[in-house]
């Protein structure tokens, strides 16, 4: 794999670096400086809102200016959202912070395209290991991210988290440099996003809304239940360092496999691969309805990450090779809207519904959709098999 490959998994890291460390202190600093319960959260929102909105627009902008160029603004977004949040911090602003959150969310939103990115450095038998490569990133941000979120807090004297978000400045700006030194494919004269197909026939080509549904699929099920794990652990009487132990194995879970997905996939091919992910998704359920003891939330959440891992970036693979060069922009634009959308709505559902319907019924609802996937690639791969024979 080429170096410039591993560039952009570094970059990849230290988005992922930044998102943990933003997950962990921004509802706290909601909880210091809101003007009222009811909106301790409201920053939290807002930053899967400005990633949501920033997908189609994202894709868009890179098709016509060019990889680097658009994460480069990703990334001065992220700095500028950084530092207006520290300046709001420093002010105690709740509303300048919140605008903040809102223009870092925007700027995960760039960086969510680094495995597409990916995909473009290198030769089209090694796609699935790119796209791994790019995602490894996610152990050395599950390593740094909470140890950065601690030791901040100690730079400043205060608990103003105020080192956090500074820490974050420092983040985009190390990416920013890094990404100047990656050599992107050209830009295609003639700006080939304007001459792309109508997007209803690009969502009719095959294997194109199979794979962004099963991306969705992973993303919402994984995002809801390991939001609602610490919550139903503090239930069962865990304390928070339990829940935080838990919640970094299953963060390994997702990531450490992708040093060699990419090479399972080439093997056993993208849909079996699907097929793994959603039968460890299964496990995950089935424990977590089984028992409460701190031995079922963690090997539960380590199923649940290394499930996700298989069937995501399985199916980011099988995305790829389901559309034409000249319509990849709108592609892209579409598959991140609908699968960043999903992430939006189930992290701001998942304490409701684990406070309102309980642990036990919040894993059987997510079931049905699991085996919707699960149904529909074995379905898929019979059918594939028949038209071989």
């Amino acid at each position: 794999m080429n170096i410039n490959v591993w560039l952009l998994s570094l970059c990849q890291a230290l988005l992922m670096t930044g998102n943990i460390l933003l997950i962990s202190v921004i509802g706290l600093v909601g909880e210091d400086i809101a003007p009222r319960d009811s909106l301790i959260t409201l920053p939290v929102a807002l930053q899967f809102l400005g990633l949501m909105c920033a997908t189609i627009p994202a894709s868009m902008i890179m098709g016509k200016i060019g990889r680097k160029k658009g994460f480069s603004i990703g990334n001065v977004v992220g700095i500028s959202g950084a530092s207006l949040s520290t300046y709001a911090l420093s002010q105690g602003d709740f509303k300048l912070f919140c605008f903040g959150t809102f223009l870092l969310g925007i700027g995960i939103g760039f960086g969510t395209l680094y495995r597409f990115a990916a995909i473009e450095l290198c030769d089209e038998s090694a796609r699935h290991r790119a796209i791994s490569i790019s995602m490894a990133g996610g152990v050395l941000a599950a390593l740094l991210g909470p140890n950065l979120a601690i030791y901040s807090q100690q730079w400043f004297g205060d608990t103003s988290y105020v080192g956090a978000f500074m820490s974050l400045i420092a983040l985009n700006a190390l990416a920013l440099l890094l990404l100047q030194t990656i050599r992107f494919p050209s830009v295609v004269a003639g700006n080939v996003a304007t001459k792309s197909d109508p997007l209803k026939d690009i969502i009719k080509a095959p294997n194109f809304m199979l794979a962004v549904f099963a991306a969705m699929v992973a993303y919402a099920v994984m995002n809801i239940l390991m939001t609602a794990t610490p919550l139903a652990m503090i239930g069962c009487g865990f304390n928070f360092d339990k829940a935080a132990g838990v919640i970094e194995w299953h963060v390994l879970g997702m990531f450490v496999p992708a040093f060699f997905t990419g090479k399972l996939i080439e093997r056993f091919g993208a849909r079996l691969m699907i097929l793994a992910g959603g039968c460890l998704f299964v496990l995950c359920v089935l424990i977590n309805i089984h028992g409460q003891s701190i031995w079922h939330f963690t090997i539960a959440l380590v199923l649940l990450g290394v499930g996700w891992n298989f069937m995501f970036i399985a199916a980011t693979g099988l995305f790829s090779q389901s559309y034409q060069v000249h319509n990849r922009s709108k592609a892209q634009a579409f598959n991140e809207f609908f699968v960043f959308s999903c992430v939006t709505v189930t992290a701001l559902l998942s304490g409701w519904l684990e406070a309102t319907i309980g642990w036990e019924k919040l894993n059987i609802y997510v079931l049905p959709f699991v085996m919707i996937v699960i149904l529909l690639f074995v379905f898929d791969q019979y059918r594939t098999n028949k038209a071989m024979a």
